[in-house]
């Protein structure tokens, strides 16, 4: 398919190291799941390349953009704790990067398109229901402004795959600022003993931060690309760890393979939103411990940052205990930045002006409440917008939240502390506080329905989570908690 937009590769023009070029595989009876029209027209995608059979074939991999040049990325990661020297796109293919109108670049990326020279013996596919996953989770975290890769498209192949039984295939169409990992920088720190790392770090850092690294530069000629590269990415990831925590999201995998240095939430595997709020809660069905238990989440990407600190050091300065100095500096800016932004959110989403010292202990009951009575992370804040906001009998809460009565003493002692903010700190609740989010149940329902050939539940789920702040229609439903026989308990990864 040709036409006068064309695909850019920058990242590719770095050398095979990088990517490996490689080639989706046929399919034998592509059809439409989901066709993402706002984000093509945000991306300024050429109207010859939309939901037409021409676009259709070529997202399945029977056919390729004029300018694409598939290639699979190398990474490796620590996985649970353990390194693997090399992993890579063991079933996603890079096609390129896309210029969008705003002049910035992002790569347009197929997942489960077939194998690649990274598969490790695997089939390279993926069954329908990550797909619809992916596509719906993405796509809802984005309308919560959750820093994320987005979902264009999502294609059933008609082929099945094999998993633990077989199941009807799909391909996703993501898109990201860009897909370079913490993983990546590992592979070429420690699977490549540095060969190639200098040239990554640079072609990052310029890419994704190159304003930060011009006012470095103008501050501090000596300043290099590692230094800036890390700190860039320590911010961005507090920032983005913070909002998990603010919205209740787990991601459920957090190995170093699936953290992206551009900051954006990357790999919607076994990952979910609380319904029940648990510190200590685990869906993913592999996390058997519970190391990326929803509590856990800000200490593991903390770690995760460690690693990536130890693998820029001999690009941070060529003295080694400056190197470890400077590194261990920014690393331990960390907790600091994540609480400062963790407490603005939480500000916001009490009502607050701002975070007291004595608010601690007023929001550590709430939260301990919530868990001790089992009441819904998701409603409990949304209850506590409209009592701000006088609205609560404009609405259908009444009917979706039943407080305890731990949380009504409680109510008490933080209407006493709002009596001390302005009138906007209840405003600002209306858009820390969800009505909706892409609960686990709802998930799961347009799943089944996809992988017996229905995708209208999956469009109408996509429809309903892109305004997630105000009330609709319908909400009694889709507003609600699960009920017990509709409640997720496990999610289950892709591969």
């Amino acid at each position: 398919m040709s036409t006068s937009q064309r695909f850019e590769h920058s990242f590719h023009a770095l050398g095979s190291e990088y990517v490996t070029p490689t080639a989706a595989t046929p399919v034998s009876a592509p059809k439409w799941l989901a066709w993402n029209n706002r984000l093509a027209e945000q991306l300024g995608w050429p109207e010859a390349w939309g939901q037409n059979e021409n676009t259709l074939g070529t997202l399945a991999g029977n056919a390729q953009f004029e300018s694409s040049k598939p290639g699979a990325t190398a990474y490796a990661g620590h996985q649970f704790g353990n390194y693997n020297p090399q992993l890579g796109d063991g079933r996603a293919m890079l096609l390129g990067e896309w210029r969008g109108p705003d002049g910035k670049l992002v790569d347009i990326q197929l997942k489960g398109a077939g194998p690649t020279p990274y598969s490790r013996g695997g089939d390279g596919r993926s069954p329908v229901g990550p797909v619809v996953r992916e596509y719906l989770m993405s796509e809802a975290m984005h309308a919560l402004g959750v820093p994320t890769t987005r979902a264009l498209a999502a294609v059933a192949t008609g082929d099945p795959v094999y998993r633990q039984q077989l199941e009807p295939g799909a391909i996703l169409t993501r898109v990201a600022t860009s897909h370079i990992r913490i993983g990546t920088v590992q592979f070429f720190a420690m699977t490549r003993q540095g060969k190639g790392l200098e040239e990554l770090v640079n072609y990052v850092t310029e890419r994704h931060y190159l304003a930060a690294l011009q006012e470095a530069k103008r501050l501090d000629p000596t300043v290099t690309h590692a230094q800036v590269l890390l700190n860039e990415v320590i911010r961005a990831l507090a920032n983005l760890t913070a909002h998990w925590q603010s919205l209740g999201f787990i991601h459920g995998v957090l190995n170093t393979d699936n953290m992206l240095l551009c900051g954006e939430t990357v790999d919607y595997g076994p990952c979910a939103f609380m319904d029940v709020f648990a510190a200590g809660q685990v869906f993913s069905s592999i996390d058997t411990g519970g190391r990326y238990a929803f509590g856990n989440q800000p200490g593991i990407v903390h770690w995760n940052i460690s690693v990536l600190a130890q693998c820029l050091l001999p690009l941070i300065d060529q003295d080694q205990e400056k190197a470890l100095g400077l590194a261990q500096t920014s690393v331990d800016q960390f907790p600091t930045l994540f609480t400062d932004i963790y407490s603005a959110r939480l500000a916001a989403k009490f009502g607050l002006d701002a975070m007291r010292d004595t608010d601690r202990a007023l929001i550590e009951t709430f939260f301990n409440q919530l868990e001790e009575d089992k009441l819904d992370f998701t409603l409990a804040f949304r209850w506590l917008t409209e009592i701000a906001n006088d609205n609560l009998e404009n609405t259908i809460l009444e009917d979706l939240f039943t407080p305890s009565s731990g949380i009504l003493n409680w109510l008490t002692q933080w209407s006493s502390r709002r009596s001390q903010t302005t009138p906007s700190s209840s405003e600002r609740m209306k858009s820390a506080n969800p009505v909706v989010i892409p609960r686990n149940h709802w998930v799961a329902q347009a799943i089944n329905s996809a992988e017996a050939g229905d995708s209208e539940l999956m469009e109408t789920l996509h429809s309903r989570w892109q305004d997630p702040f105000s009330w609709q229609a319908g909400d009694e439903q889709f507003a609600a908690a699960p009920k017990s026989e509709e409640q997720v308990h496990r999610t289950f990864c892709g591969t």
